[in-house]
């Protein structure tokens, strides 16, 4: 007899969960990474949960300032997609026997160093010791115009896909990371391990789409992956074509080295930039955003009827090389 097939993470979350959140309008039916919590009469409070684990969010060896800082900024990516300014956020913080408290004093002092950089305050958590690996859980609050807040659902036929930054060198990053990508020169190397171990939060950005876009999402699964997450809420198709997607120098050159690697930048994740829906009528407004936050941005496709994402290479539909991480 053949085993039932495992559900995905997105189908776990739609079949059990999201029919508990169903009567809190702000939850979104769980379609988007933000919740929105009324709070005053002109903000709602965005609020954001995420979770790493050692050996699957981060490399085991990472040190303990690189850690806290990847903690806070993912969840701040986040934030920064439902168009939130950060305000305060929780740790949960589950340390394996045998801690040492020096580890935490570098914990702390990447933590502190993010709170100046960003402009956000620990108000709570808990703490506790665990006999798996580390785990680091931050519930993180921002603060949007009330009703503003953008999730993945608010897409529409003919709407422009466009990107923050650079795409493919969070994935590429890890493979340095683990010794598994060849041929580059060291600088090269240390460019995308970086953008692997220490993600930029497009914060100054994300406040500045209120008004402008009508979903946005953050890079963390892999471009096609985030794009086909905000056409799925939005029941539409994603169209994404190669040659428009932006690459830094460093990720040119590894693909110039070995081409297969497209399956990693466009799938694989940790990029941590913005996947952005506009409508044309709003171009302008975005480049003025962009250039007022000091972050380019670049269109890489359109939303149309249908469902799922379509990739073309040159005008011509190509296969998807990946579908993007996946927790199960």
């Amino acid at each position: 007899m053949a085993s039932r097939r495992q559900i995905g993470e997105f189908e776990l979350i739609a079949r059990y969960f999201a029919p508990l959140a169903r009567t809190f309008r702000g939850a979104g039916g769980l379609e988007s990474d933000n919740a929105f919590l009324p709070a005053t009469a002109r903000h709602d409070t965005a609020v954001k949960t995420d979770t790493i684990v050692a050996g699957v969010h981060f490399l085991a060896d990472e040190t303990p300032e690189r850690v806290a800082a990847k903690a806070l900024r993912i969840c701040l990516s986040d934030l920064a997609a439902g168009g939130a300014v950060p305000l305060a956020y929780q740790l949960s913080l589950a340390l394996p026997k045998g801690w040492q408290e020096r580890w935490v004093a570098r914990f702390v002092r990447g933590l502190a160093a993010d709170q100046r950089r960003y402009g956000i305050v620990l108000c709570g958590g808990d703490t506790v010791v665990t006999p798996g690996p580390l785990t680091v859980t931050i519930t993180a609050f921002g603060r949007v115009p009330r009703g503003k807040g953008l999730g993945r659902s608010g897409a529409r036929a003919g709407d422009e896909l466009w990107v923050s930054g650079t795409i493919g060198d969070g994935a590429l990053g890890l493979l340095v990371a683990r010794g598994r990508l060849k041929g580059l020169g060291a600088r090269e190397h240390k460019v995308l391990e970086d953008r692997y171990r220490l993600p930029r939060p497009r914060t100054a950005l994300g406040g500045l789409l209120i008004g402008i876009a009508t979903a946005a999402a953050d890079v963390s699964d892999g471009l096609l992956a985030d794009a086909g997450h905000i056409a799925a809420a939005s029941r539409l198709e994603a169209h994404v074509a190669r040659e428009q997607v932006p690459l830094s120098g460093a990720t040119r050159r590894a693909l110039a080295l070995d081409p297969a690697l497209w399956a990693n930048v466009l799938g694989g994740g940790d990029d941590y930039e913005l996947v952005i829906a506009v409508p044309p009528r709003k171009r302008a407004a975005l480049l003025a955003a962009a250039r007022r936050a000091g972050v380019p941005v670049t269109p890489v496709g359109r939303f149309a009827r249908g469902g799922g994402v379509r990739l073309t290479v040159d005008g011509k539909r190509t296969k998807v090389p990946r579908a993007g991480y996946v927790h199960f």
